[in-house]
């Protein structure tokens, strides 16, 4: 409860609240205060909530806050006992009931406007089946309905639109963007025109450039519906193939299996089947409902602290203590009569432990064997996927070994070869090294030649000579190459033209015909759509003045519905009063005494007359003490003076005893000086 009247004295710290309660202040409010206050938190959930208790009766009020605690699906814990209790607390202002109220509206403060602004127009108004026998009443349903439907899809769009988080400001950016591109776009399209204006047959390449464009997005939509229906007729090649395969399957299962092993296999499966129906799937019901139950339970019951855990595990600890003491004690009276029984009842819940284990342990591998066809499924599709083949059946994979095999002896031998091809190698290279090296021997003692003869690089520049004549001819050979492919190149693209213009023409001349039905259309557009609005603005006023018909007619309805309540409220009481005139008619004119004594004029004659004789005899009361009224004051005189006589002889016998002790205790000492 601390914790909870925390919470509510912060949120009502904040806006729109703004209370300035502490623990304490908040603890002492009155009950008038504190319904005022829960008034105002609904009043922030529903305006028309905004409402001074002090100006309603207290059964307005309780009506009032009832009606928005139950459109607002607010359950208060307990029974209907504790229902009734929760109204009579919520009439009186009791903190037990309000505070947990508050606690629950505050916790959800904007779930509950939303619910409570969609209440406004989604409860639905119940009327009378004799009602809708008339028509029009029947027609004004059936439109409620329409737009209470119409309501809940903008709602439901409204509120997409809210979490899609599009908002109006991010709208009006990105339509100024928008704008802004569009003016760029169009000075863009000015400066391209002044520049196609000077060329020659700027029109017509315009056109054959629209066209172009026209038939490549075509193309593209050509290939995208080619590349779909490609995918649908893998996907169908695909399926087909999963088919055949769990055909074959089937029928080499049919094959294989006897009748006498598949009435076996069904007889396991319904026996099987017939256990969970029966014992597992109930007693796991059963398990289930009562665990249910108990968290409703818990989570009916306020929260609970520290405390109140720690009493409950004390009591735990002392009801283990107990059930063991109870143990013990039923081991100590085992009587071994019944022993046999017992060993059978253990037997018993031995197998029939072990019967659920293993029924738990056949689900589960059923449940496993299904997890597993359903991933070889996929495998298998991932595998047709990268591979273009399904699974292989036992006779293609022993197909697919032997040609292993075969390939494997073929891989061994080409091995073989590979090795004596790399031993060649080695020799190869160690030729080409001692080669190598007697080359440059020779380049030396040719180029200490040279230097001899005065002609030293002699050797390089011829070889650096015949180098360059050997790239000049290969790229003389590319470039009459490339010059041959690019006039082959040129002819056809004079060719692509020739016959795309050839092409072109009839298309050219559809669409000048298309261009002048498109003004036409055009323009008959333009007056039609002058129609449509003259139509739409007609339209639009009839339903603005069948609308107000309607807000007319529907607060008629609800006046009507007002009144037919109250209406129904006066004739059940009437006929409440009348029955038990009825009943009192019938007790009162019936022959039977002890019927007769249950009727109300019985019993208020009784009443009356027992008030008479009570009358009757205070009255002889008071006669007989207005007689003895005048003795009575005499003789209490007598007994006030005799009081004040023996009040004066005590204070006389006092003053004497007072006077004889002074006395002697002047005599006392008078003998004390005589003795000095």
């Amino acid at each position: 409860m601390g914790e909870q009247m925390q919470f509510i004295v912060e949120k009502l710290s904040q806006e729109p609240f703004r209370k300035s309660y502490n623990l304490i202040s908040f603890d002492s409010l009155e009950p008038l205060p504190l319904l005022q206050l829960l008034s105002d938190v609904l009043a922030e959930i529903d305006p028309k909530h905004a409402v001074d208790i002090r100006e309603e009766l207290p059964e307005q009020t309780a009506k009032r806050m009832l009606h928005l605690l139950g459109i607002l699906k607010y359950k208060p814990p307990g029974t209907v006992s504790d229902l009734s209790a929760f109204r009579q607390g919520l009439v009186t202002g009791s903190k037990t009931v309000i505070h947990p109220v508050l606690h629950w509206l505050l916790q959800r403060t904007s779930e509950l406007r939303t619910r409570a602004y969609l209440a406004r127009f989604l409860v639905r108004l119940e009327v009378p089946a004799e009602f809708l026998q008339d028509d029009a009443v029947a027609e004004f349903n059936k439109q409620y309905e329409e737009l209470m439907e119409a309501f809940k899809n903008l709602h439901k769009e409204h509120e997409q639109l809210k979490i899609s988080g599009l908002s109006t400001a991010e709208i009006r950016r990105d339509i100024s963007a928008m704008e802004e591109e569009k003016d760029q776009l169009a000075k863009r399209v000015e400066r391209l025109k002044k520049r196609v204006e000077t060329v020659q047959n700027h029109q017509r390449m315009l056109e054959i450039a629209r066209q172009l464009r026209l038939e490549k997005e075509r193309e593209e939509s050509l290939a995208q519906q080619k590349q779909e229906q490609k995918s649908q007729l893998f996907h169908a090649e695909q399926r087909l193939q999963r088919a055949q395969v769990q055909l074959k399957e089937m029928q080499h299962v049919v094959a294989d299996s006897k009748p006498e092993s598949l009435m076996k296999k069904l007889e396991e499966e319904i026996n099987f089947n017939s256990y969970l129906v029966t014992e597992k799937i109930p007693r796991e019901m059963e398990s289930k409902k009562t665990s249910v139950y108990f968290l409703q339970k818990v989570v009916a019951e306020p929260a609970m602290t520290q405390a109140d855990l720690s009493a409950l595990e004390s009591e735990r600890d002392e009801v283990n203590a107990q059930i063991n003491q109870l143990i013990e004690k039923r081991m100590i009276k085992y009587e071994p009569t019944d022993s046999k029984f017992s060993m059978y009842r253990q037997q018993a819940s031995i197998i029939s432990r072990k019967k659920e284990a293993k029924a738990e342990e056949l689900q589960a591998a059923k449940e496993e064997m299904s997890s597993l066809e359903r991933q070889m499924e996929q495998k298998s599709s991932q595998a047709h996927e990268l591979e273009g083949s399904e699974a292989l059946t036992e006779d293609e994979f022993k197909q697919y070994v032997s040609k292993l095999r075969s390939k494997n002896t073929v891989y061994k031998k080409r091995r073989q070869e590979m090795a004596a091809m790399a031993a060649e190698l080695g020799i190869l290279q160690r030729t080409e090294e001692l080669l190598r090296q007697r080359h440059d021997a020779l380049q030396q003692q040719l180029q200490a030649i040279e230097e001899k003869k005065g002609i030293s690089g002699y050797s390089y520049t011829q070889e650096e000579l015949e180098r360059v004549s050997a790239v000049k001819s290969e790229m003389d050979e590319v470039k009459g190459q490339t010059l041959d492919n690019m006039s082959e190149m040129v002819k056809k693209l004079n060719a692509m033209v020739a016959e795309k213009k050839a092409s072109l023409a009839p298309v050219i001349k559809e669409l000048r015909q298309l261009r002048q039905n498109c003004q036409e259309l055009t323009q008959e557009r333009d007056e039609k759509k002058i129609q449509y609005d003259s139509c739409a603005a007609g339209l639009e006023t009839n339903r603005s003045a069948l609308e107000q018909e309607v807000k007319g007619l529907l607060e008629e309805c609800a006046q009507e519905e007002s009144n037919y309540h109250y209406m129904n409220c006066m004739k059940r009481s009437l006929e409440i009063q009348l029955q038990r005139a009825r009943e009192e008619m019938k007790a009162y004119m019936s022959p039977d005494p002890q019927e007769r004594r249950r009727a109300v004029r019985e019993q208020y004659t009784r009443i009356i007359l027992e008030q008479e004789n009570l009358g009757k005899k205070l009255r002889e009361k008071q006669k007989v003490v207005r007689e003895s009224h005048g003795p009575n004051m005499k003789q209490m005189k007598m007994w006030q003076d005799f009081e004040r006589l023996m009040e004066c002889k005590r204070e006389c016998f006092l003053k004497q005893q007072n006077q004889a002790a002074i006395g002697q205790i002047i005599q006392e000492g008078g003998k004390d000086r005589l003795v000095l």
